[in-house]
């Protein structure tokens, strides 16, 4: 199942998600993002020397996971492979950044660059407790 119900589409546009990716001993790194979510896809914008770029390079395989920050007993995680490309000229990052009113270039050292990585979910699991 990778539609995502109604019931949870609300938490595509909130600030925040966790995640999750296979470091290279097998275990899971998680960190958390700020995200775009346009035409069936997660986007992030990572910079190119953080470990979870370097995760996802050796391994697509991911989870992302939003949480209801008013009802931690809902959530909605959605399992894919990301496809990694170069931001070079921070042109997806500017558009981000323009959600959370920031400038990710304030954030990358010298010879840093930026990559988007897109999740499409292939799996999408959405959980209310007693709702």
């Amino acid at each position: 199942m990778n539609e995502i119900p109604e019931s949870h589409r609300d938490l595509l546009q909130t600030d925040f998600a966790t995640l999750a990716t296979l470091a290279p001993d097998g275990r899971p790194q998680l960190s958390e993002v700020w995200f775009l979510y346009e035409q069936d896809t997660v986007s992030i914008s990572l910079s190119s020397s953080r470990q979870k770029t370097k995760n996802l390079a050796r391994n697509p395989a991911c989870s992302l996971l939003i949480l209801d920050l008013a009802n931690p007993y809902r959530y909605l995680e959605l399992r894919g492979d990301a496809v990694v490309s170069p931001d070079h000229d921070y042109s997806f990052a500017d558009r981000l950044g323009a959600k959370y009113g920031s400038d990710l270039r304030l954030y990358d050292g010298p010879g840093v660059s930026r990559v988007v990585a897109r999740i499409r979910p292939t799996r999408v699991h959405a959980f209310n407790q007693g709702g």
